[in-house]
């Protein structure tokens, strides 16, 4: 159907340059908020109606008459109603709508993917500081950004997934001496336990492989434990590198990679921060006030000017911030999205002031709005109708692993995202596992299992071909719930692509969740294994191709999609 509606587009579009020259890129569709009402409709009329101080309605009339007459909607449109003070509604013959279904099954895992268009795009997501296992607010930074790189991908972007963490200052400097005083036997709730100190039994586990003189290896790095107790350097390095490999199972278990591990402190060893801080001097952009540096924000919108070198010589977090994103753009990615938590809002606008100075002393063109961000909410879990809000493992929050084992890594993505990022969101263990409509992704899952329960009947006694069904005659399918079915599996390109733009893997949850319902009105309505040999092909071949799409749609988001439960 997407020909279909590129033709009746490109019809739109002529129409309306003849009723107004000039107004053909105003050519679109919406669909009808009441489905009765038609399958597309256009309000072009009423946009028109006062540049050509002309009745809308009548103004409709005339673009009526106009589409009628084009080749396009003589071929695939069945009627065209004028309804309201001007809109146009349309409606499609059986065999419009028939088209998606050779183009998904023709398409297949590509369906609703545009070609490469050579742009290149990094996400950084995750990127935790490597002091402890990653809890349920890093999975749903995970399941986001994972989910946005795969929808970048399915509109031709080329991605790039980047994991940074601070590997030096206060927070390794704490988690080194923790490490160092469970090794020499003190524990949480002693008097020498500092109050910072990291308390969860994860510590213990480093002291005594440190001990043991093991060797940790993760995705970047490895080092082997000394033994000795008054190696506290030594115990800085094997406690992050015991750390972020504990963050490669979570991630592992979470089937989530990354093309890069970005460490901090490479921002101060190449000098990236230093060039950063002096290009900002040299814009103008700074000032001494107090003993300490400053960063004239204000200059480009935020709401105070900010310290960007304190009174004892060390930088405040948002200048590495900066020089970072210096680091990103002169890798060449002019798009670059940030996902991070909402704690890190008040960084926007001091990093993007940042940039926008030191872009303008070497004229690098760095938009103002560089880069994007997505900012999440924490997530509370439940379970057993309580709140649950510390692990055995961590001490004090309850880890991504935790969930996974609880649940499944299936039921923790497609939970995770099916909610607006910045809105608050409650884990629900026990719905989780449940298995019954209730559980949004054992319903979806479900539908797509249910599908190739019937392909394997078909093909067990007929020995049909599933390959051979986007082939098939399909003018049985003209029944009110097939026609709905197909409607809504034309939907899913347009889907996809508003996704992208605007970061909602939500919105993937929410139509797979639709498409699964349609699919069950439409099981419930027709039996498909008729014995009329041209309508069970023809209904075989919309089932396949709604399998399809529900798998498709599944992988977007990193979920499986089972062949039978």
């Amino acid at each position: 159907m997407l020909l279909v509606k590129q033709e009746l587009l490109a019809a739109l579009s002529q129409a309306l340059d003849g009723l107004l020259p000039g107004s053909g890129n105003k050519a679109a569709f919406e669909s009808p908020k009441v489905a009765a009402h038609g399958d597309f409709a256009i309000t072009a009329a009423m946009q028109l109606a006062k540049p050509l101080k002309l009745n809308p309605r009548q103004l409709g009339e005339q673009l009526r008459e106009a589409l009628l007459a084009a080749p396009a909607f003589e071929q695939w449109v069945q009627d065209i109603e004028i309804a309201g003070p001007g809109f146009i509604n349309i409606r499609l013959k059986p065999l419009a709508k028939q088209q998606v279904v050779r183009e998904v099954l023709a398409a297949k895992e590509c369906f609703g993917f545009q070609p490469s268009n050579g742009q290149r795009v990094l996400v950084e997501f995750v990127s935790a500081n490597p002091t402890g296992p990653l809890h349920v607010g890093h999975g749903r930074q995970a399941a986001l950004g994972d989910a946005i790189c795969n929808l970048f991908a399915t509109q031709g972007l080329s991605v790039y997934r980047e994991f940074y963490y601070n590997d030096a200052g206060v927070q390794i400097n704490t988690l080194a001496t923790s490490t160092q005083l469970r090794a020499q036997g003190f524990k949480p709730g002693d008097a020498q336990w500092p109050e910072q100190a990291y308390n969860g039994d994860y510590i213990q586990d480093i002291a005594d492989d440190f001990k043991a003189k093991k060797t940790v290896t993760s995705d970047d790095r490895e080092f082997t434990g000394s033994g000795d107790l008054n190696d506290l350097d030594g115990m800085r390095q094997f406690a992050v590198a015991y750390l972020r490999h504990e963050q490669d199972l979570d991630l592992k278990a979470f089937e989530v990679k990354f093309d890069n591990y970005y460490l901090e402190s490479s921002l101060y060893t190449s000098g990236r921060v230093e060039n950063t801080v002096k290009k900002l001097q040299a814009a103008g952009k700074t000032y001494e006030q107090d003993g300490a540096l400053w960063l004239k924000s204000t200059d480009y919108g935020d709401d105070k000017d900010r310290v960007m070198r304190k009174t004892d010589g060390s930088y405040t977090y948002f200048v590495p911030d900066v020089a970072y994103h210096l680091a990103k753009w002169e890798r060449g990615f002019s798009k670059v999205v940030n996902i991070q938590g909402t704690d890190h809002h008040g960084t926007i606008a001091r990093v993007r002031a940042g940039l926008q100075a030191a872009s303008s002393v070497d004229g690098l063109g760095i938009p103002q709005g560089y880069p994007d961000y997505v900012l999440h909410t924490m997530v509370r879990v439940m379970r057993g109708g309580e709140e649950v809000k510390i692990s055995k493992r961590a001490g004090s929050y309850v880890t991504l692993r935790d969930l996974i084992e609880w649940t499944s890594k299936d039921a923790v993505r497609f939970f995770l995202l099916s909610r607006k990022p910045d809105t608050e969101y409650t884990f629900d263990v026990d719905l989780a596992v449940t298995q019954n409509n209730d559980n949004p992704v054992y319903y979806v899952q479900y539908a797509h299992a249910r599908i190739c329960s019937v392909l394997r009947a078909w093909t067990e006694k007929d020995r049909g071909d599933v390959a051979h069904l986007k082939d098939v005659d399909l003018a049985a399918l003209d029944s009110p719930q097939a026609q709905a079915l197909m409607l809504l599996l034309a939907k899913y390109p347009e889907m996809l692509s508003a996704a992208a733009d605007d970061f909602a893997p939500h919105d993937v949850t929410f139509y797979l969740r639709d498409l699964a319902a349609c699919y069950h009105s439409y099981y419930d309505a027709e039996r498909i294994l008729v014995d009329d040999e041209a309508v069970k092909k023809a209904r075989l071949a919309l089932v396949a191709a709604t399998a399809q799409v529900l798998h498709n749609g599944l992988k977007v988001l990193g979920v499986s999609a089972p062949s039978s439960m």
